[in-house]
């Protein structure tokens, strides 16, 4: 039933707004034939007053005021209520039919106005009213609650109902603006969630095909220069570029076929993303490219979440990734710590720059002659709540060093860059000091640039 009803009311008010001037009118001559009949009514045994035509005027003058109720309700009230007034003191009965126009007036006042000017206007009105019922002399029979209770719930009515409309206004045009606000911001948001995804597909793709094809340079080379002085070594290589080619493939398949995936039970499961249980193979790889890698492991070993535990194997594979490319050394360092609620990682080399360079400029911005790995790992880090330093060492050579959360948390805003601190000295401190401690390094690539 409330549907129905709040249906025709929609389309009323639809019509209204399309012919409001008619509207209008047939409002104004509809009130004007019940103040014209409400003024010949009388009480039982009592004769009406004689002053016809001014009862006739009084109700015509506050009708018309009733056209310009949209631009000015304040007035229309104003000029309705002495109308009204002036008819009551005159000895005509007080009776909704001759409250018609008044009550009108009250409605579009509560419909239009605040909150504040319907209180004012409304109980102003309601007051001159009861005052003009209760010293009026048509209505002598009855008492004084009589005369007065009458007014008061006939003019509350049309506030109430006014206020009401007011409200659902103010509803649907919440309602709009939101639907509004929400097809602004869809399209917003779509590209967002686009960039977003890109972003993520192609530090997959990077960590994945940029390690493996700096591992697959390392060994050609080595290959090519050992090929007439040691044949069986230069053989062993060669077979360890096979399955570092292999392996490439195998994970850039995996990659791509997680984008192909659907939501059927029954398609073929991907193979596991990889953690750091594959360090020892990552470390072979190394080796057959000529870096010599040694892993410290200390704390209490503790499991992993997926999500850290692929951000920590690629933060390593980037690291010597760009120690092999980068840094004139034959070796690196693999420290990790599990230390409190964090687990730390150290990737460091003794051997001097590529560029031999020591500046710290900050690697975010990425040009034209710079890569993005340690941007990537930065990011990596960040999306689970940690953090990532990657700057020269004092004592020569380059460190990246790394604090995860063994749970992975919200993602942190990027930390203002630290002042140079040792970052070996990262797993022997305290529990609380030592994320600070593993990420007091300044960020710059590996090497004077990073893949």
């Amino acid at each position: 039933m409330s549907t129905s009803l709040e249906r025709y009311t929609d389309r009323f008010e639809q019509y209204t707004d399309r012919y409001r001037h008619v509207v209008d009118v047939v409002l104004v001559l509809a009130l004007m034939g019940c103040a014209t009949l409400g003024s010949n009514l009388t009480l039982p045994g009592a004769s009406p007053p004689d002053q016809d035509r001014a009862a006739t005027v009084l109700m015509g003058v506050s009708c018309l005021a009733l056209l310009k109720y949209r631009a000015h309700p304040r007035t229309a009230v104003v000029v309705t209520a002495v109308c009204t007034v002036i008819a009551i003191s005159l000895g005509y009965l007080l009776t909704p039919l001759l409250l018609a126009p008044m009550m009108a007036a009250l409605y579009w006042l509560a419909t239009l106005t605040d909150r504040k000017t319907t209180r004012v206007f409304g109980v102003s009105t309601m007051a001159a009213l009861m005052v003009a019922a209760a010293v009026s002399d048509s209505m002598d029979s009855l008492s004084l609650l009589l005369r007065t209770i009458g007014p008061f719930f006939w003019l509350l009515l049309p506030l109430a109902a006014g206020n009401m409309t007011r409200l659902r206004h103010a509803y649907l045009a919440s309602v709009q603006a939101r639907a509004e606000h929400a097809e602004r911001t869809r399209e917003e948001e779509a590209r967002l969630r686009v960039t977003e995804e890109r972003m993520r597909i192609a530090r997959e793709l990077h960590d994945v095909v940029a390690h493996h094809m700096a591992l697959a340079n390392a060994q050609a080379g080595t290959a090519a220069h050992l090929v007439l002085t040691s044949p069986q070594q230069t053989q062993k290589i060669l077979t360890d570029l096979t399955g570092t080619t292999s392996s490439a493939l195998r994970e850039l398949k995996a990659t791509l076929g997680l984008l192909r995936q659907n939501d059927d039970p029954a398609s073929a499961s991907l193979e596991p993303s990889p953690g750091l249980a594959r360090l020892p193979e990552l470390v072979s790889a190394c080796a057959s490219a000529g870096l010599t890698v040694t892993v410290t492991t200390t704390g209490e070993p503790r499991p992993l979440s997926p999500g850290v535990d692929l951000t920590a194997f690629r933060i390593v594979q980037e690291a010597l990734t760009n120690v092999t490319k980068h840094a004139a050394a034959d070796a690196a360092h693999v420290r990790i710590a599990y230390a409190g609620s964090r687990l730390l990682i150290t990737v460091s080399n003794d051997g001097p720059d590529a560029m031999g360079s020591t500046d710290t400029k900050d690697t975010t911005e990425a040009g034209p002659s710079r890569g993005f790995g340690v941007m990537g790992m930065r990011e990596r880090a960040h999306t689970i709540g940690g953090e990532l330093r990657a700057g020269p060492r004092p004592e020569g050579g380059f460190e990246v060093t790394t604090a995860l959360p063994l749970q992975p948390a919200a993602p942190e805003t990027a930390p203002e860059a630290a002042p140079e601190a040792a970052p070996e000295a990262a797993p022997e401190a305290a529990p609380e000091a030592a994320p600070q401690a593993a990420i007091a390094a300044t960020d710059v690539p590996a090497g004077g640039e990073e893949s």
